[in-house]
């Protein structure tokens, strides 16, 4: 079942890259980094978004994690700790579901004096297991733990979540 087109992610994105900016007004920069690939391809369309409306500068970097075994694997961020050191970070991912991937995507942060880490999502299901606290939704769903979200973030007429 498609709970989002590609119409109303663009308008979601919009209203994400406002809000992002209403909380951070006072930056000059703005670190935005995406769980691997769909994360990241979310951050690329905030990022988007963000610059069409402001002249803050993004910072766009790519948080890699072994979702299904997040502790076997080394958490990584694909730019220096000096371009995050005293800065307002977003972690961005399409879904946020049992919080855990969230979770361990703050690893690269903990050794490092940020200014802020907020959490940007597509999709919040509400059933976290992890204690994580999204800062900005696009949509927020009571799902069953059964039940799977399904983003797709290619071409602009190709984007979609479905509920499956």
């Amino acid at each position: 079942m498609k709970i989002l087109s590609s119409t109303q992610i663009a308008q979601k994105i919009n209203r994400l890259a406002i809000e992002i900016l209403e909380n951070n007004y006072t930056e000059k920069k703005i670190v935005l980094a995406g769980i691997n690939n769909n994360g990241l391809g979310f951050a690329k369309l905030l990022m988007k978004a963000i610059q069409k409306i402001s002249e803050v500068e993004i910072v766009l970097a790519n948080i890699s994690l072994n979702p299904a075994k997040p502790t076997s694997d080394q958490v990584t961020i694909d730019i220096p700790e000096s371009e995050f050191r005293n800065k307002i970070v977003i972690i961005v991912d399409d879904v946020a579901n049992t919080g855990r991937t969230i979770f361990f995507a703050f690893k690269p942060f903990l050794d490092i004096l940020t200014k802020k880490v907020e959490v940007a999502v597509l999709v919040d299901r509400k059933h976290k297991s992890f204690p994580i606290k999204v800062d900005y939704v696009g949509l927020s769903l009571a799902t069953t733990l059964k039940e799977n979200i399904i983003v797709k973030l290619g071409a602009s007429k190709e984007r979609e979540v479905h509920l499956e």
